[in-house]
């Protein structure tokens, strides 16, 4: 297969919420080098202008970067528009308590977008991710190839890097999933994970490693409930969300056909249908280019399963 070349060529991203975890984002993309224009838009106008600012005097010792605050016509020609935008999770609530509030809150931003770029990538970042990610679709027009949520790629990092921890290991080294809901019921996919092209079952018994259910509850619960305890601790979380979202905008605009846990439109997936969630996907310049289900276990599958019935549910009680 040919792919394009998008390396080169100086491509322009919209940041729609310039709080935490869209000013971070901003922050790691002009890092990266990946964007020659960056526009910040936000309901608090001299908060964009101010992160607009802030990262503008890091251009000259990173890279050349066009970086402003503007508004929903900057939308315009964005090869990518991140939206970031919403009420944040507060201590001790669940991510599917935040629905009401930010689904109200995409009624009135997303066509707003879409009313000056009709040809972009909406990548959605705000939580519960899959559930606005589908309204993000439903309101704006656009086909579910090109509205992508950050999905379980967060979760999977996680997943990884807790693994290697108790591996003793590079989490680089550690390939596993986590699918479904970005939330509570998302499912750890412990039969396909491997180490070396080894079973992870196979490895840790090479090695005198228990992988006991108690020692893999221990570490799914971790991954799980990681968001809870950082934002017990400092309030919230951006760093690693942030780094997880340039990794989907850095796929996208060069085009690279990486294989990534982002929450999609489900086309009857395991007869799942009419429902985003997350399973492994490629994602390319025109934003998820197929799906890839996984030969799941039985009982990985009947999680699945439910977890996709959870996010039905939200979207039911939303009447979406």
């Amino acid at each position: 297969m040919k792919m394009e070349d998008h390396s080169f060529r100086a491509h322009k991203v919209a940041v729609v919420g310039a709080g935490r975890v869209g000013s971070t984002f901003a922050y790691a993309l002009l890092l990266r080098g990946l964007a020659g224009e960056i526009v910040l838009i936000d309901m608090d106008a001299n908060r964009a202008e101010g992160e607009a600012m802030d990262l503008s005097h890091a251009a000259p010792l990173s890279h050349p970067t066009r970086i402003w605050a503007g508004d929903y016509p900057d939308c315009a020609s964005a090869d990518v528009i991140v939206v970031a935008a919403g009420t944040a999770q507060r201590p001790g609530e669940t991510r599917l308590d935040l629905v009401k509030r930010n689904a109200a809150i995409f009624g009135e931003i997303i066509p707003r977008v879409t009313r000056h770029n009709k040809t972009g990538i909406l990548l959605i970042a705000t939580n519960p991710v899959d559930v606005l990610s589908y309204v993000a679709w439903k309101a704006s027009g656009l086909p579910a190839q090109r509205v992508i949520g950050s999905g379980t790629v967060l979760d999977t990092a996680r997943f990884r890097h807790l693994l290697g921890h108790y591996l003793g290991i590079d989490p680089h080294s550690v390939h596993a999933h986590i699918i479904g809901e970005h939330g509570d019921s998302e499912v750890p996919v412990w039969s396909l994970a491997t180490v070396a092209g080894m079973g992870l079952t196979d490895y840790c018994g090479r090695e005198g490693l228990s992988l006991s259910p108690e020692v893999q509850e221990r570490i799914f619960r971790q991954t799980r409930d990681a968001a809870y305890e950082i934002i017990r601790r400092k309030g919230s979380t951006h760093f690693a969300v942030a780094v997880g979202l340039l990794r989907i905008v850095e796929s996208i605009l060069r085009d690279q056909h990486t294989i990534l846990a982002v929450s999609h439109l489900a086309a009857g997936c395991y007869g799942i249908g009419d429902v985003y969630f997350s399973l492994p996907a490629v994602v390319d310049a025109g934003g998820v280019e197929r799906v890839l289900p996984l030969p799941l276990s039985e009982t990985e599958q009947d999680a699945l399963c439910r977890s996709a019935e959870v996010v039905r549910g939200v979207l039911d009680e939303l009447g979406v």
